[in-house]
């Protein structure tokens, strides 16, 4: 009884030092790498302040590499899960997959397998919808779109419908490449999903 009653003071003094916190798993490609900027401009840099403003006692874990694909995501997770052990995970993956033109189909099944995985160890899911230039051609930029729509029905998953809103193609938003956010989108993007998002925390 007096381990018992030691364990439980230890893990109350701790959670009122703030060293228990919750975690944020962002895994994601070069959009939340923040290419072409400071790792402290970008958004998810962004997104571990707004938590503390906010009151949210979380860590953030930053595990997006550029150019990094679903099937790339997928391999890296279990990795990630069993050493941050987060309880949110934030997907941001398939633009390159997109890009590539890969198959919608396993970009679907990557992603799926994803939010299973994520889920059996226990955190919530946030999945970030990406669509593509209309130059893809309508065929597959309706079917690369209606990928994140379809996940976020079948699995019961919060969805950001388009995480680009209001940058894509937008003056000032997008880099000279044509396709990585600027500095002044970062916070934009940050709005898009904090909606979503703060129910989940």
């Amino acid at each position: 009884m007096r381990s018992w009653w030691l364990g439980s003071a230890l893990m109350l003094l701790l959670w009122a030092q703030g060293a228990v916190a919750g975690t944020v798993l962002v895994v994601g490609d070069s959009i939340s790498a923040a290419l072409g900027l400071d790792t402290s401009q970008g958004w998810v840099a962004l997104l571990e302040k707004r938590l503390a403003q906010e009151g949210f006692d979380y860590r953030v874990v930053n595990a997006s590499i550029s150019g990094d694909t679903s099937a790339g995501g997928l391999a890296r997770l279990p990795a990630l899960l069993a050493e941050h052990r987060p309880d949110l995970v934030i997907f941001e993956l398939g633009g390159n997959d997109g890009l590539r033109g890969q198959p919608p189909a396993q970009l679907q099944q990557n992603l799926a397998a994803m939010i299973d995985s994520a889920r059996s160890n226990g955190a919530k899911v946030l999945l970030l919808g990406m669509r593509l230039p209309p130059n893809y051609g309508e065929r597959y930029t309706h079917a690369f779109a209606e990928v994140f729509q379809a996940l976020a029905e079948q699995k019961q998953v919060s969805l950001v419908p388009f995480f680009l809103e209001g940058v894509g193609g937008v003056p000032g938003m997008i880099q000279a490449d044509g396709i990585h956010p600027t500095a002044t989108a970062q916070p934009r993007l940050l709005d898009n999903l904090w909606p979503t998002l703060k129910p989940l925390l």
